[in-house]
This record gives C-alpha cells, structure tokens and sequence, in this order.
C-alpha cells in the first residue's frame, strides 16, 4: 500500500501536510514529492479529499519553495560564490548552466532533489526573477499536475500493482525508472544540442 507514513500524516495534518511536504522540501522533509503527489491524486480520487485544494496546496507550496531559494541565491549568492569559484563541479555547472540555462531551469523541475537546488543558482547567477517565474513555474505546473493526474485517474492501477509487488521496492524502482528516464532525456538534449 501507500506509505503508512504519508497516510499518518495526511490523516493528521489534512490539507495543510501537502502544502509543508512541497513548501519544506528544501529543508529536508524527508517525503518524496513525487509519492506525495501520488497519494494526493488517489485519495481526492477516492473521495477523501478535495482534489482541486490538495493540488492547490502541492503547487503553492512548491511555488513558494522554489521562490524563497531563488531569492536566497539571488541575496546571498555574491556572498557565497566566491567560495565555490575554484570547485570543478560548481565551474562545470556554471559552464552548462550558461550553454543551457532556459533548458536547465525547464528539466531541473524533474529531477528530485535539483528541483530544490537549481533555483538556488539561477538566483544566484542573476536570472530576472520575471524569467525564472515564466520558465520554472510554468514547469512546476506541468510537472505537478502530470503526477497528480496520473494518481487521481491511475492510483488504483498503481495500489494494485503495490499489493502485488513489496511497496517498498516497487516505490524505490518507479522513482529509480522516471529519474533515469528524465535524466537521460535530459543529458541527450543538452550535449546533442
């Protein structure tokens, strides 16, 4: 079945556990997005929530959290740039990031954990913040409402699926696969451009 884990805290905290899931991401919630977008989507589904709130509170408080690293990569980033100057990976994401910056702020919203990560450096590499709003905003929406979608119309395909395979491991493969696809996408379209 689902994360016992999620269920606790959904039944706990209603609305309010999908909104500090997605808007505490970045501080180490240790809930993966994507299967609280899942579970979010299959139990509006089921009648248990309301679907249009529980995407409303995914999104805003993913919008929220990527708006608050930006600004800190935009307030503190002359602070701390200079620390990573000499870093070989901060100098070869900055190289990759100049090539394909609009490209890797569209894909960066994909990929767990670089969601989080990447607004903190278009922040701090002086993208508009009207840029950053068009460009990862617009992939945020995409992104949530892609697996929300698929947990509101699919979710019990996907609780099927779980009750057959251990959750655990059937979890840790659909989050390993979508990665791995989406990162291999991603790489194909950046060094074949």
């Amino acid at each position: 079945m689902i994360s016992d884990i999620v269920l606790q805290l959904v039944n706990h905290y209603g609305y309010l556990f999908f909104f500090l899931a997605f808007c505490l991401g970045p501080f180490g919630v240790p809930v993966p997005n994507e299967l609280t977008i899942l579970t979010g989507g299959i139990l509006s589904n089921n009648g248990v929530l309301n679907p249009w709130i529980v995407y409303m509170a995914i999104l805003a408080g993913l919008l929220i959290a990527i708006s608050v690293a930006y600004f800190a990569g935009r307030i503190f980033g002359e602070k701390f740039k200079p620390k990573f100057q000499n870093n070989r990976h901060f100098q070869k994401a900055e190289k990759l990031f100049e090539q394909h910056g609009d490209i890797a702020m569209c894909f960066g919203m994909l990929i767990p954990v670089i969601r989080y990560i990447l607004p903190v450096f278009v922040g701090l590499n002086g993208v508009s913040y009207k840029k950053f709003v068009l460009i990862s905003y617009s992939s945020a929406f995409v992104w949530t409402i892609t697996f929300f979608t698929i947990g509101k119309f699919f979710g019990h395909h996907i609780l099927n699926w779980l009750n057959i395979i251990d959750p655990k491991l059937a979890v840790a493969a659909l989050m390993l696969a979508v990665g791995t696809f989406i990162t291999a996408k991603w790489f194909k379209l950046i060094f074949t451009a």
